[in-house]
């Protein structure tokens, strides 16, 4: 059974930082894409970001794109979100999600496919 475990959320000031981390089971971590999707509040799902197998491919929304850096260790079966200098409009719920092939982020998105994770809270606020 695929299981996506998130952690790392909390609350951050604004220009803070965070380190999100989603540990993988049940499946080969090492050949499958990751992906961060996040929705705030009163909104719908937004691609952050995504990974391929062996981190060759990495891509980014705009939104986020210079702040956040994804990153893999297939050793660990663990995915990384690091998100610097925050702000208050990346409150949302993060979330894991993986597929053994690529989804468009409009794709993933809107048709909610693969196996995602239950995701965890992150709040900017001063």
């Amino acid at each position: 059974e695929v299981q996506l475990v998130e952690s790392g959320g909390g609350l951050v000031q604004p220009g803070g930082s965070l380190r999100l981390s989603c540990a993988a089971s049940g499946f080969t971590f090492s050949s499958y894409w990751m992906y961060w999707v996040r929705q705030a509040p009163g909104k719908g799902l937004e691609w952050v970001s995504h990974i391929n197998s062996d981190s060759v491919i990495k891509a980014y929304a705009d939104s986020v794109k210079g702040r956040f850096t994804i990153s893999r260790d297939n050793a660990k079966n663990t995915v990384y979100l690091q998100m610097n200098s925050l702000k208050p409009e990346d409150t949302a719920e993060y979330y894991c999600v993986t597929s053994p092939v690529y989804y468009s982020p409009a794709f993933l998105v809107r048709e909610k496919v693969a196996y995602w994770g239950q995701g965890t809270q992150v709040t900017v606020s001063s």
